[in-house]
Parts: structure tokens; sequence; C-alpha cells
């Protein structure tokens, strides 16, 4: 089997029986692999990202998280709900979160305050795992969903097989700065804030121009690569059109981003990659498991870019400990960018 980085840079779709059929097994890594491309992430790796910063002057630290709230928007059924559980007094009415206890403990009088939340991790800025998506029962190196689906959650790939934190290069292609300057393919927020426009296909060409407009270096394997499109600013301001369009990349530039093994590809909109059905004729986000299943890519969903994409800090230090939760298929815990 040819390998994977070899797959030519264009927009052919994969055929499902064949890969159903093994035909991306086994993955780029050998067979008993289950990391992808964290595997590029060495410790020589972390040390050339961390020397990235010159430590005699100011650091600062973004947040890549946007902030959960009840009603966030999101895909299908997945819902954030978060209540307020109360103990040792009684809230004001009317009050409908959950009280545990009307009065203090002990002589001293302790109260305390805590949530009861039902959600999924898949909502709000995440990073993906390699089972989150596949081709039929076929996931990364040819496991099949038959063979690790269980009632709490899957027992292969779940967050706590991540590994250890990772520290790596993160290096941000400000897609609608780019197309802001150029006067082309932008809409407005009800705010008045620039987002690409609805459901915006973005192409190699406009990553390439980004990349020369910023002077980014050429990425290297490990590297995690971040497409900003401003979509995230319509979750308050919009949240039908946030969840019912989304600008991104498809096919082509899921190759092009992929052939550098990057550790992560990440987006500022609620899917990866773009969902224009005159773009996707009869599939159904074909790019995500593109991304996963065959080049054991993660994909970050919903990650905040704003801070950084208006600090114009577009290389830096990215930094990601999973949310270890057994059975896991993505992490909703935040990552954070590292920059002087």
């Amino acid at each position: 089997m040819a390998s994977a980085w070899d797959d030519p840079i264009d927009d052919s779709m994969y055929d499902a029986d064949e890969v159903e059929g093994g035909a991306w097994a086994p993955g780029p890594y050998g067979p008993d692999d289950r990391n992808g491309t964290y595997n590029e992430i060495t410790p020589m790796k972390s040390a050339a990202a961390l020397a990235m910063l010159d430590l005699t002057r100011p650091i600062r630290t973004f947040n890549l998280s946007e902030t959960l709230f009840n009603g966030f928007p999101a895909f299908g059924t997945r819902i954030y709900e978060q209540k307020l559980a109360v103990s040792g007094y009684l809230p004001p009415a009317p009050f409908n979160g959950e009280i545990l206890s009307d009065r203090p403990w002990g002589v001293n009088r302790m109260t305390h305050h805590e949530e009861r939340v039902h959600t999924t991790y898949n909502i709000g800025s995440k990073i993906n795992g390699l089972h989150h998506s596949g081709v039929g029962q076929t996931f990364y190196n040819g496991r099949r969903g038959s063979d690790f689906a269980r009632d709490h959650g899957t027992i292969e790939f779940d967050t706590p097989t991540w590994g250890p934190p990772i520290v790596t290069r993160g290096l941000l292609i400000d897609v609608l700065a780019s197309k802001v300057a150029a006067g082309t393919d932008v809409s407005e927020t009800p705010d008045g804030d620039a987002v690409l426009r609805d459901n915006y296909r973005i192409t190699v060409e406009d990553l390439e121009e980004a990349c020369a407009r910023q002077g980014l270096p050429s990425f290297e394997p490990g590297d995690v690569l971040l497409v900003r499109t401003g979509w995230n600013r319509l979750i308050r301001s919009d949240p039908k059109r946030y969840t019912t369009y989304s600008p991104g990349p498809f096919m082509r530039e899921v190759r092009w981003l992929a052939r550098n093994r990057p550790a992560i590809v990440g987006v500022d909109s609620w899917v990866f990659g773009c969902i224009d059905p005159k773009v996707m004729g009869r599939t159904i986000t074909p790019t995500l498991p593109l991304m996963l299943v065959r080049y054991g890519v993660r994909a970050g969903e919903g990650l905040r870019l704003e801070d950084i994409g208006e600090a114009k800090v577009d290389r830096f230090v990215f930094c990601h400990a999973p949310l270890l939760a057994e059975g896991a298929t993505s992490s909703s815990s935040p990552a954070m960018a590292i920059a002087n």
C-alpha cells in the first residue's frame, strides 16, 4: 500500500467500500499504533517549541477555548446544561437548581456550591480523538467500532490513551485576515464583525496566500496548524447561523495540510470542513474521516482563535492536556498558546 503521505493533493473522494475493506490499514505508524501523528511530538520537538520563547521578554498566554453556557449552539442533540447545587442556605426564589441542604454544616456553619452538568465532550472547543469519526465501522488503523464500543464509551483510543500532555509549535493560518485585507469572500455578523462567507470553501490557494502574507515558516511534522475563519464570532450573535453553515477546507486542502504530518489541524467553526452541499455532493463531512482515519491527524473544532488573531500571534507554543475520562471520544479541556 502506498504511504498516506504520497496521496495526490486533489478533491478525489475515497471509496467507502475499499476503506471498510482495509485499504487504509495499516496506518502510517504501523499496525499497532493508536496515536497517529502525536507520534511526531518528540521530546526534542517540544524543546524546540519552547526555545521559540525569548525569556528576557514578557510572556503572554492565550486560552484557546470558548466559554460554555446553557444553550451553547451545537450539532444535533448535543447540549450543555449546568445547574447550581447549593448546600447550607436557601437561594432566593425562584431557584431551579438543586438544594443539597438548607442548613450549614458544623458549628463553623460551613456552606458550599457545586454544579450539576449534563453535556458531551464534543461541544464547544474540543480536540477530537482518532475514533470520533469513521467510515462505516472502520476507524483509524482499521479498527472496527464493534471491537471497542461499550456502554460507558470506548475501550480503545479514549483520552487516557493519548499519552502525556503535548507541547509543540503552533501556527495560526489567518484566512480571515487575508480575506479582509483583500476585500473578498467576507460577510458580517449582526454585530458588524467580519467572518468568512457562509459555507465558504477555503482553498489551498487561500491557505498559501495567508501563509505568504504572514511570512509563516514551512510546516514541520508535529506542528499544530490552526485555521482562522472568524466563525466563532456568531456563537452569541447568531447561533442559528453558526450551526447552519461552516466555512472551511475540503478534501484537497485536508490532503495539503496533512502531508506534513501535523499533530492537530484545528478550526474555529463548529465542524471541521466546508459543509456547502454544492461542494460535498452526496457526502456528509468527508473531511473529518479523511483527516482522522486516513492520516491519523486529530481535528480541533470550535477553537477560540479570536484572541491570538487579534493579537497577531501566529507562531506560538501550543499546549494541551486531554481531559482524562475513560471511554471519552474527544477532549473539551482547553488548549493554550504561549508567546512573547
